[in-house]
């Protein structure tokens, strides 16, 4: 075994302004994923938690932690982007959730890119700016996050 990284992800010159780029992974919320990251995170919103509570509001039912949507849209986006291409998220924006989240809804995901600049600090790095935004099966808009990623540029190396 070499230890050599597997990049399936795109370096800093591979992003197009405007390009939008459908994730190939879809994934369906189930309800342990929606009591268990509550749980772990310590949330005890009972909109997430108790039926009886949740039955009674505007939604009828318990509705998905907010938290968990946005690590999970961001997480599908990671093949197609930065998956071995990043040192990491220098922030998040613009968070906004148009739909609540069920148990059941299965979430897709596409991701346009906003922006992107050579690093002023970093050679070898460049910032790009990402919006992700998530469908469920209905093909309803559920959430748009916009993020900016520290990213590498391709190594000398590396064929384009």
């Amino acid at each position: 075994m070499t230890g050599k990284r597997v990049v399936l992800g795109r370096y800093y010159e591979d992003f197009v302004v405007g390009e939008i780029i459908p994730h190939a992974f879809t994934r369906t919320v189930t309800e342990m994923d929606n009591v268990l990251f509550s749980s772990l995170t310590m949330n005890t919103q009972p909109l997430h938690s108790d039926e009886e509570f949740a039955r009674g509001t505007e939604h009828g039912t318990r509705v998905v932690n907010g938290v968990f949507v946005i690590g999970l849209v961001t997480g599908i986006t990671v093949p197609e982007t930065v998956h071995g291409t990043t040192l990491g998220v220098l922030g998040f924006d613009q968070v906004t959730f148009s739909k609540v989240v069920r148990h059941g809804d299965t979430l897709r995901v596409e991701t346009e890119i906003l922006h992107k600049r050579e690093s002023k600090s970093r050679p070898n790095c460049g910032l790009v700016g990402f919006e992700h935004r998530a469908y469920n099966q209905h093909d309803d808009l559920v959430m748009t996050i916009r993020r900016v990623g520290l990213m590498l540029r391709r190594p000398s190396d590396q064929p384009a």
